[in-house]
């Protein structure tokens, strides 16, 4: 009998018949290292061994499901779909993911690189099949309500993927749970973040509307404020709060004319276009940044009918953190990707951005995230001329509606590192207003967190 936990699965040498039906198939087989290894299954049964003894302790779980933020078990759900079995797949994925429609179209797929069959070919394509079973059925079964139903109420504030998943796993352990988003749309920045050609409308309705099947109740255009003196919570009539209202202001430039007519914020762009507000954009726009807000933006200044889009950033395209199959349909599409460059000032004339001037750069020693420092290369200065100037350098937490609440000196929000609880008792966080800008399956894990942190605070 075998433990089927790991790629290195264990024994139990007492059951085993060593009839190699276990690994009949399986991609590791072909990578020789295995073979030699004593302790595991296939270096045994290569051997015609048997174990003696089993390994203690907790099993590993396999690599995939180690790397995905949320431990989903993605080789169980892959093998259910290779077999027909469907609706068994989607409602082992919903086990632990609300979202995972959303999941299939944007996730940034730690769960692949981790995928041991790269070794043999290529990785197993598990976002896609996540994307494939969760639309297969639009009207899928929903899991249940909590069978015990609990008194207090619960508010969400943000409905973005950590609010949702916060919301969805509070519902289902029966408490009454209340989303108030400020935006007049529902998603966060699934839907003023996201342009919709990447991630389509109906695919968020459809996961929002399931989640408030569940009895959650949600209310659009409902801001949030803290009052600063701690007594917030007892006016709000709620018994716990879950804060998950994101990052959405963009980080400043600091360089001078970044204030002329022409010169966009990166988030802000995306909002005003995602909530249909008029965005008028020249036909040379330039975008400065690398990770997927700036991808997103590119994209959609092409689509809004500029006629050159350029794209400078600081680094080299190995350290974009950006989502390389999306800067490759970026560049498929027209987007010219300069490397290397970063901005020095921006030049305007009549109070209209016309250009920018910039400055070639070089890597360094890795900076305290482990990417390399990006440095300036002295009499290196050129200009770029530019009618739209879209700055995506990165995002930060509005702070105004957190007075009274302990913050971290980059702004976000501090909490406890294993209760997600604030310096207000009974308020939690979680998402990129605590971490800073994220993965939507990052924010989903916080979501499900702050879930379990409130549950055990109102079960004491």
């Amino acid at each position: 009998m075998v433990e089927g936990r790991t790629h290195r699965p264990l024994i139990q040498a007492s059951r085993c018949q060593g009839c190699d039906v276990c690994i009949r198939g399986c991609p590791v087989e072909l990578i020789p290292e295995y073979r030699k290894e004593e302790e595991s299954l296939r270096g045994t049964l290569y051997r015609g061994k048997m174990g003696k003894e089993m390994v203690q302790g907790k099993v590993p779980l396999p690599p995939c499901q180690e790397a995905c933020p949320i431990h989903q078990d993605a080789r169980g759900y892959v093998a259910l779909i290779a077999k027909g079995k469907f609706k068994e797949a989607l409602e082992l994925i919903r086990e632990v993911n609300p979202l995972p429609a959303v999941c299939g179209f944007i996730c940034h797929h730690p769960c692949e690189e981790a995928c041991l069959r790269e070794e043999v070919d290529h990785p197993i394509p598990i976002r896609l099949l996540k994307r494939f079973i969760a639309e297969h059925d639009r009207k899928r079964e929903r899991p249940k309500k909590g069978l015990r139903k609990r008194r207090e109420k619960i508010l969400v504030v943000g409905s973005g993927p950590a609010g949702l998943a916060c919301a969805n796993d509070l519902s289902l352990l029966g408490f009454k749970v209340t989303i108030f988003e400020s935006l007049p749309v529902l998603g966060g920045m699934l839907t003023v973040g996201i342009p919709e050609f990447r991630l389509p409308r109906e695919v968020i309705k459809m996961e929002i509307d399931g989640i408030r099947e569940l009895g959650v109740k949600m209310e659009t255009n409902h801001p949030f404020r803290f009052d600063g003196n701690g007594r917030t919570l007892k006016r709000s009539g709620f018994d716990a709060i879950f804060l998950s209202m994101g990052a959405h202001r963009s980080s400043k430039l600091d360089v001078p004319g970044e204030s002329l007519h022409g010169v966009f914020p990166g988030v802000e762009f995306l909002r005003d276009i995602n909530l249909g507000r008029k965005v008028e954009l020249g036909k040379k726009a330039a975008i400065l940044g690398g990770g997927n807000v700036a991808i997103d933006a590119a994209r959609s200044a092409l689509r809004l009918g500029s006629k050159q889009v350029d794209l400078y950033y600081r680094r080299s395209r190995k350290e974009m953190p950006a989502i390389p199959e999306d800067v490759q349909e970026a560049v498929r599409e027209g987007v010219h990707i300069h490397l290397l460059t970063a901005p020095v000032r921006m030049i305007g004339a009549g109070g209209k951005a016309i250009g920018m001037e910039c400055i070639r750069m070089r890597l360094g020693e890795p900076d305290e995230r482990g990417r390399k420092k990006p440095i300036p290369i002295q009499s290196s200065n050129f200009k770029v001329n530019a009618e739209t100037i879209i700055s995506a350098i990165g995002q930060r937490v509005d702070q105004r509606p957190l007075k009274g609440l302990e913050k971290n000196p980059d702004g976000t929000i501090h909490v406890d590192p294993e209760t997600s609880e604030t310096s207000m008792k009974g308020v939690f966080a979680g998402g990129d207003m605590v971490t800073g800008p994220g993965w939507a399956i990052d924010a989903i894990a916080a979501g499900k967190k702050g879930a379990e942190s409130i549950h055990q605070f109102l079960s004491r």
